[in-house]
């Protein structure tokens, strides 16, 4: 019997491995493309970096363990293709991109390390993959789609106000995303009732003229269109829109934490738990055209009742039973 029983922990000792698993000792290098890198004191909104960490963590994934973050940024699209490149070197498992241009520059920096997205936009329409179902090639990922978050933003902001008829939109005609945002709250504007008005920003020397012309039209309430030029000059978006007294409805949580009034967005949380489980997929054998793409099921509504009450507005009930948090 003590032979058998040897014989039986012997042979549970050197089991291989399921295949596919990671091999045990070795250390994964993951990457990170994030595009634009933000100024100090404002979150990463684009991708939420420390929140991916945690849930690979949570994954059984352990810094200098068995697994090494090796994270590229920039404010100019210039670099991204030389800032993927460098990653390609570093011969990364996983690269982790965030947004349209990160995401491309490390598509076409590689055709055979997997690439996991957090994509704002349309992914089959930017080319990124060939279904949802099926994404084909070495990326697949998130969809946020938060372009198609517009309809939702422009009637949360009808409800919040006593009665807005000409709303500004704040966007960037040179980016795909801010481009297909302004398409879809346009085709929306009608149905609820809503006059919008362009106010197009190409570059940051645009956004206080922007907010002038604003000022001039007597518009009643402001939505921005998320971009990169929008994010870099946030700080300067909330405190004109403050300035002005218009109440701005933005696609990130960031804003209403640095006194904006109101948010709507996918969760960054679920967003980053997402990733994570790809990242772990991938690690252990699977092909990142074999994983269909995912979208979000769980959204945020966020209001600043301190900037609420600067403006002079009571934010009804039946809007803030639907936030998922309130700043006081």
């Amino acid at each position: 019997m003590r032979i058998l029983r040897f014989l039986l922990v012997l042979g549970i000792l050197v089991v291989p491995p399921p295949a596919g698993a990671q091999q045990a000792g070795k250390v994964a290098k993951i990457g990170f493309l994030i595009f634009p890198s933000v100024r100090p004191g404002w979150a990463e909104p684009l991708l939420p970096t420390e929140l991916v960490r945690r849930a690979v963590r949570e994954l059984g994934y352990f810094e200098d363990q068995n697994v090494t973050w090796n994270a590229r940024s920039s404010s100019s699209r210039d670099f991204l293709p030389q800032l993927a490149a460098d990653l390609v070197q570093l011969k990364a498992e996983v690269i982790v991109a965030s947004g349209a241009e990160a995401i491309q520059a490390a598509k076409d920096s590689t055709k055979t390390i997997p690439i996991v997205m957090l994509s704002f936009a349309d992914p089959i329409a930017m080319r990124f993959v060939t279904s949802l179902a099926r994404p084909g090639g070495n990326v697949t990922g998130v969809s946020l789609m938060t372009a198609d978050l517009g309809e939702k933003r422009l009637a949360l902001l009808k409800e919040a106000l006593p009665r807005p008829s000409r709303v500004a939109v704040l966007w960037n005609p040179t980016d795909a995303t801010a481009t297909y945002e302004w398409t879809r709250l346009h085709a929306s504007a009608h149905t609820l009732g809503l006059t919008l008005v362009s106010l197009e920003c190409r570059t940051p020397q645009d956004v206080e003229a922007a907010f002038a012309t604003a000022r001039k039209s007597r518009l009643g309430a402001l939505v921005v269109a998320m971009d990169p030029l929008t994010y870099a000059q946030g700080s300067q978006i909330v405190s004109l829109a403050a300035k002005n007294r218009l109440p701005a409805m933005y696609g990130s949580r960031t804003f209403v934490e640095r006194g904006g009034l109101m948010a709507y967005q996918p969760s960054n949380k679920e967003a980053a738990r997402r990733v994570a489980v790809f990242v772990d997929k991938i690690l252990k054998g699977a092909k990142p055209g074999d994983l269909p793409v995912e979208q979000p099921s769980e959204f945020e509504l966020v209001v600043n009742m301190k900037t609420a009450q600067a403006l002079g507005l009571k934010i009804p009930p039946s809007v803030l039973v639907l936030a998922e948090q309130i700043f006081r």
